[in-house]
């Protein structure tokens, strides 16, 4: 098993910068603002061969009254509880401060080793600041820079120096756990809910509206099975997300849907299913996770059986592709309800998982369209052939159809809501792939079209006709290669008469033929040897 290290100290000191490092993963958000970090968050990482459970810490505040502060510090001191060994990290910029001798007499009372580092001493003014840490007690400052990862070796030395008398247990790796994300807007009861599954305050908790702002995990087990719970941010509408702390809140809470497996959509009983609502629950469905609608405050609903039902209606009318989505009503406050909640999760998780066999599938599809023929379109009838499943979470099937590209929508809407009703797969998002079953052989151009037929002036060419224009396709352009194409595919250029020279001119020896006009007007003699005489017929000679 892993070491297992908290990582405290002051606000903005770098713990989240420090944490993300080791686990080598930006998890923990990171801003310059000092309070960023409220609940305590663990994640496995290493450095070098050490293998470390690593919890990252909100800021220690001096505050004891019931504000959010104290409740971040009971977060911390949790975590100190929880931990092994204790990376107590101080800013050599600032030097030591009167809050850093705070904690530093808080943690003298813990009996764990402490290892106290020099956070941000990449610069020449961090020098002042590391001196000032020895008066702290702690022994020699470790200087690093969790930023640009200087001084990491001489962290590997002191994590191993300080965990030799650290006695690790080995514990056999659990089964992969089935990942939760439970989402809504803020303030609407979601680390309430979490606390009361677990039966532990775990996460940091109040009236205020937006206090978790990173997605926290929480290992849980439930009836036996290992179950991961992940906390989110509460989504606002786009429009009102306006700072940068909130849009990295929200792009953390899109990542954790999706890399989960099944999504809680707890929502307050007066003003369920608004736009947000609707909008979270679409991308839920678009990411292909499975859900449960939670309708949370429910000790305060007067008439509970009325409202039921008709925010019920309600899914069904505003998310049809959602139909038969589990609806639990719950008071997470005073524990009304909630022990429905994780038989519908599962319940949601097994339907999202499901493998439907080949000829059970092919059956449905005969009835199916036996009910409900697939339309013509432009005349021509859709006939659909046979289907399959290529794989689950979320089922996905393949349907192969003639003139697949021109299926309707409505239609495979129909086919989808079927496969719900027939198979019992309420709310899971479901995926259709119609595809077309193969080319025809016996189209234009396909393997079994035959020879493509002659497209001249005539209906029909001679073969002879044939043969001679793809000669002529396949030579040159160039009028010299061109010739030598010829001769070498033994095809005779066409020789046009000259102009002016008769077809049935004589070929006996004297007989003079007209090639055409002379210089001066008169027609040249031509004799069969090729000379031309320069006289004229029957002028006198010379």
């Amino acid at each position: 098993m892993a070491l297992k290290v908290a990582i405290v100290g002051r606000p903005n000191v770098g713990k989240s910068t420090l944490f993300n490092r080791l686990v080598g993963k930006r998890l923990a958000l990171v801003d310059d603002r000092p309070g960023v970090t409220r609940d305590r968050r663990y994640a496995d990482g290493n450095i070098g061969d050490l293998d470390l459970t690593l919890i990252d810490t909100a800021g220690y505040e001096d505050v004891t009254d019931e504000s959010l502060e104290a409740r971040m510090r009971e977060q911390t001191e949790a975590a100190i509880e929880d931990a092994e060994l204790i990376l107590f990290m101080m800013d050599a910029r600032e030097g030591v401060t009167s809050l850093d001798r705070i904690f530093a007499d808080r943690l003298r009372k813990v009996h764990k080793p402490v290892i106290l580092l020099a956070n941000k001493s990449e610069s020449r003014e961090s020098g002042g600041g590391v001196g000032e840490a020895h008066a702290l007690g702690f022994g020699e400052p470790v200087a690093i820079s969790a930023e640009h990862g200087e001084g990491m070796a001489d962290l590997y030395a002191a994590l191993v120096a300080g965990s030799q008398d650290i006695f690790v247990e080995e514990i056999d790796e659990p089964d992969k756990p089935i990942r939760i994300a439970v989402i809504g807007r803020p303030n609407a009861g979601k680390s309430t809910l979490i606390n009361r599954l677990i039966g532990d305050d775990r996460l940091l908790t109040g009236p205020e509206a937006g206090i978790t702002r990173d997605s926290i995990s929480v290992d849980w087990v439930w009836e036996g099975k290992n179950i991961r719970l992940v906390d989110t941010a509460g989504m606002r509408r786009k429009a009102r997300v306006q700072e940068k702390l909130e849009k990295l809140s929200v792009a953390d809470t899109i990542r954790a849907i999706t890399f989960a497996e099944v999504v809680i959509l707890v929502m307050d009983k007066d003003d369920a299913f608004d736009t947000q609502d609707l909008q979270l629950a679409d991308l839920v469905e678009r990411e292909g996770r499975a859900l449960v609608y939670v309708a949370s405050k429910w000790d305060l609903e007067e008439e509970p059986q009325s409202r039921l039902a008709k925010l019920k209606a309600m899914a069904e009318d505003k998310l049809p592709q959602l139909k038969g989505t589990p609806f639990v009503a719950l008071s997470a406050h005073s524990g009304r309800g909630v022990d429905r909640l994780m038989p519908a999760v599962l319940q949601a998780y097994d339907n999202w998982s499901v493998k439907v066999k080949t000829k059970d599938l092919n059956t449905w599809l005969s009835m199916a369209t036996q009910r409900h023929p697939p339309p013509a379109v432009d005349g021509k009838r859709i006939k659909p052939k046979y289907m399959a499943q290529t794989k689950a979470r979320p089922p996905t099937f393949v349907l192969m159809a003639s003139r697949a590209e021109a299926m309707p929508d409505h239609y495979k809407r129909y086919l989808i809501n079927s496969l719900r009703e027939s198979f019992d797969l309420p709310g899971t998002p479901i995926r259709l792939i119609v595809k077309t079953s193969g080319t025809n052989p016996y189209v234009d151009g396909g393997a079994k079209s035959g020879p493509e037929r002659f497209k001249g002036a005539a209906k029909t060419a001679p073969r002879r006709m044939q043969k001679a224009e793809k000669a002529e396709e396949r030579l040159s352009n160039l009028p010299g290669k061109a010739l030598e194409q010829k001769a070498k595919a033994g095809i005779k250029p066409k020789v046009k008469p000259l102009g002016g020279l008769k077809a049935s001119a004589s070929k006996k020896s004297g007989t003079n033929a007209f090639v055409g006009k002379g210089a001066r007007g008169g027609a040249r003699q031509v004799s069969r040897s090729g000379r031309v005489r320069t006289g004229q017929k029957g002028g006198a000679k010379r």
